[in-house]
């Protein structure tokens, strides 16, 4: 039997203050970057930039004074973050690195044998990048091409990525979204890197991922979704024997949320959160974006059935079957999903242009919502360092506001 009772107004609540989302969370600067993805153990990576990478956003909606330049210098100079494999491409702390040891297996076994793609010119590139430091595919002169995971590609990119994958590179930095990598054993510490595979067994792996999954959007039911993408080798059998494990040790606690005939599951440590839900009428609403690959939206069917909020990012589908737009993020207001947003930075002049805006069923009182929608565009347009803000006409009619609300110095 689930030990709490939640309805789904207080479950939106619980998940919202877990995602510092609502009250918005006071994490600052690089020690909130390190906070909020040491909680949630990795945000998800894109490499789209349509008025911010995916990343960003994700970070911005939750540290007050988020700066690009101190998510690369974690990366990149501290060495406190890393790019690599969880939920699909993401970033994770550093200390993550041994948890990881069977991707790294997995893709050694699978890309390191003499019939697979580049394995000719490994030695190559291995012999360039002691000799020259840092490299990137353009950086080898290697051009022949290779059969590769989603199209031919350059023998120097696949070998390049093959290193990655299982662990001999790392990405030493990026220009702009553009790989550079090192042997990780010149960027990580060898005890780290010689630290052993801490889950060598499956049922303690499945676990271990399971957990920190949950801990990833704070909130999960037992249904297969994209949540549990990335979990190497899980079906839904190892799932519900990892999630009755955990419950049974106490490193999550199950939930009910009335209306709904799935389990879900919790952090035991979020236990204070859950026993203390802020009344509705009680906290400050403000207007967030939400990034498309947000990990509160990583179970979208969960979404729906607890925000009423049906979201599909349209990014990937052609034209003539979007039923919103290319780049739409979700509005969020107190503890409702109320609107989409269309944002997008024209690069040459700095304008964020808000192309499109649509409604939800229920619109928030006028006067209350207007003034944190200015305050929320005002902040996305400073974090994208834009010059000037523009409604396009759609969206002007939409929120009965003016073109130009404001313009950002």
């Amino acid at each position: 039997m689930a030990i709490l009772q939640l309805t789904p107004s207080q479950a939106r609540r619980y998940l919202l203050q877990y995602q510092g989302l609502y009250p918005a969370a006071k994490w600052q600067g690089k020690s909130g970057i390190m906070a909020f993805i040491r909680k949630v153990g990795c945000v998800q990576f894109d490499p789209l930039n349509i008025a911010g990478h995916n990343h960003e956003l994700v970070l911005h909606a939750r540290v007050e004074d988020f700066s690009p330049a101190d998510l690369k210098s974690l990366l990149y100079e501290d060495r406190r973050l890393l790019d690599g494999w969880d939920k699909m491409m993401s970033i994770y702390c550093v200390e993550d690195w041994p948890y990881f040891q069977r991707y790294r297996d997995h893709y050694h076994r699978r890309l390191n044998a003499p019939h697979r793609p580049a394995a000719d010119v490994l030695p190559q590139v291995r012999a360039a990048l002691q000799e020259r430091g840092p490299l990137s595919s353009k950086d080898l002169d290697i051009n022949h091409t290779v059969d590769w995971f989603w199209a031919p590609t350059r023998a120097a990119r696949a070998a390049l990525e093959s290193m990655y994958y299982w662990g001999e590179l790392v990405i030493h930095h990026k220009i702009h979204t553009r790989k550079v990598y090192d042997f990780a054993h010149r960027c990580l510490p060898a005890g780290l890197l010689n630290t052993p595979d801490p889950n060598p067994r499956d049922e303690d792996y499945f676990a271990w991922h399971v957990a920190r999954r949950v801990r990833s959007v704070g909130l999960l039911w037992n249904r297969a979704g994209d949540a549990w993408l990335g979990i190497l080798g899980l079906k839904a059998s190892q799932r519900e024997a990892a999630l009755q494990r955990l419950a049974a040790d106490k490193q999550l606690v199950e939930i009910a949320v009335e209306g709904i005939p799935y389990p879900f599951y919790a952090p035991t440590e979020s236990l204070p959160l859950l026993e203390s839900i802020p009344d509705q009428n009680g906290l400050p609403d403000r207007v967030s974006f939400l990034a498309p690959l947000d990990n509160l939206l990583w179970d979208r069917r969960m979404i729906q059935a607890l925000f009423n909020f049906n979201y599909r990012w349209e990014v990937y589908k052609p034209v003539t079957e979007r039923q919103y737009g290319y780049y739409v993020l979700p509005v969020l207001f107190g503890e409702n999903l109320v609107a989409r947003i269309e944002p997008r930075l024209e690069k040459k002049t700095r304008e964020l242009v808000v192309l499109n805006w649509w409604w939800e069923e229920t619109r928030p009182p006028r006067a209350l919502f207007q003034p944190q929608l200015q305050a929320a565009l005002q902040r996305l347009a400073s974090f994208l360092s834009a010059k000037s803000l523009r409604l396009s006409p759609q969206a002007s009619l939409s929120l009965e506001m003016e073109p130009n609300p404001y313009f950002a110095e």
